[in-house]
């Protein structure tokens, strides 16, 4: 048997579809976003209006940076326990949101802490506090998801929390916020949406729905995530927006693979985005996978639908689509030097094989996970 959650209580899509806060029963709204991007677009100034219209008093709680750490989600804690808020909005990129899960859940439970949330199970829902995530990127699909990606810096690594209580009740997916991003984050995003669906599809946890999702976003992601790159239509930027969040709600019923799992130590190291860090290695780590007939059958599959032939087919079309969207081709081209990727190296090759490699389809040993990531830095 597998329980299957397929978000909150709602997603609403459509341009101007923000307009839902105005049917929030809240009194004390606690709005957390990242940088300055959503305060200069105006974004966060048409949230407050809607909400203070709906007789709401609001409070931004803005700076999540883009790999949150601990101290970044218990600074807003702090802020939000001093206002007392009855719903929070998490509005940005998946670094505000995945602090914003949280935040909220620690807010609803004071004895929870980050010790604790490492070693004992989670609370599966949230007592009173309501919850609403408004993506203004399209990649990570957090807005769908129980799982929120946090920076540990004493251990160097990037650890995801999980628990259904970090789904947020309403994920609303509003195109026109989308085209504020720049032309990396879209890039970046997008492939970051686009290395959930892969491996989610050839995780060997894939089920009918998850992998009807997870094969629907690639196709989707391959036909229109160039057009948002390039042409930044706002169709373009709609269609990304509804994919990204699909593969969202398809590895979130299923698993992930070795891309996170690399990816997440090299962002807990290096400091880089993930969907940056996921786009580099998923060449690599589906050239390692396909060894498995059965990985192979899969990608052949997904090959099919972009309209080509064959395992190898497809790894060739996702390295053309990074070199699309300007994506470095390895480690070194995004700058991370040889004697910065050996210092502990060691280290880095043990936080590659946690989190999500260990849903891997193929298991990997410490030496072939060293070979992948010496490949990755001098690239194919």
């Amino acid at each position: 048997m597998k329980k299957l959650i397929l978000g909150g209580r709602a997603i609403i899509t459509g341009r101007g579809s923000i307009a839902e806060l105005g049917n929030i029963q809240a009194g004390r709204a606690f709005i957390v976003t990242g940088g300055s991007a959503m305060q200069t677009s105006g974004i966060i100034a048409k949230l407050e209006a809607i909400l203070q219209a709906a007789g709401c008093v609001t409070c931004v709680y803005g700076g999540i940076g883009k790999n949150p750490d601990t101290q970044a989600v218990l600074d807003g804690l702090a802020s939000m326990r001093n206002f007392r808020p009855d719903v929070l909005v998490a509005v940005g990129g998946g670094s505000p949101i995945d602090a914003a899960k949280v935040m909220a859940l620690f807010y609803d439970y004071p004895e929870l802490d980050f010790a604790c949330a490492q070693t004992a199970e989670l609370p599966q829902a949230r007592k009173q506090l309501q919850f609403v995530a408004i993506p203004s990127t399209s990649g990570t699909g957090t807005e769908v998801t129980r799982a929120a990606v946090i920076t540990f810096r004493e251990l160097e690594l990037k650890i995801g929390l999980k628990t259904p209580a970090f789904i947020p009740d309403l994920a609303i997916l509003d195109a026109d916020i989308t085209m504020t991003m720049p032309d990396n984050v879209v890039a970046e995003t997008g492939m970051d949406a686009l290395t959930h669906a892969v491996e989610c599809y050839i995780n060997r946890n894939a089920d009918d729905v998850s992998a009807v999702l997870a094969n629907g976003a690639t196709a989707g992601l391959f036909a229109w995530l160039p057009v948002s790159y390039q042409e930044r239509t706002i169709e373009s930027r709609e269609k990304v927006h509804h994919y990204q969040c699909m593969a969202g709600l398809a590895f979130d019923n299923t698993g992930l693979g070795m891309a996170h799992g690399i990816s997440h130590a090299l962002g807990g190291k290096f400091n880089l985005g993930h969907g940056l860090l996921n786009a580099i290695a998923l060449p690599y780590v589906l050239a390692y996978n396909a060894q498995d007939p059965v990985v192979d059958g899969r990608l052949a599959e997904l090959a099919q639908s972009i309209g080509r032939q064959g395992g190898s087919a497809f790894i060739a079309a996702v390295k053309e689509l990074n070199r699309q969207l300007a994506i470095p081709a390895s480690l070194a081209e995004a700058g991370i030097t040889c004697a910065a990727l050996e210092e502990d190296f060691a280290g880095l090759v043990e936080n590659c094989l946690k989190g999500s490699t260990r849903a891997n389809p193929v298991p990997v040993t410490a030496g072939q996970m060293a070979e992948i990531l010496k490949h990755m830095h001098r690239g194919m």
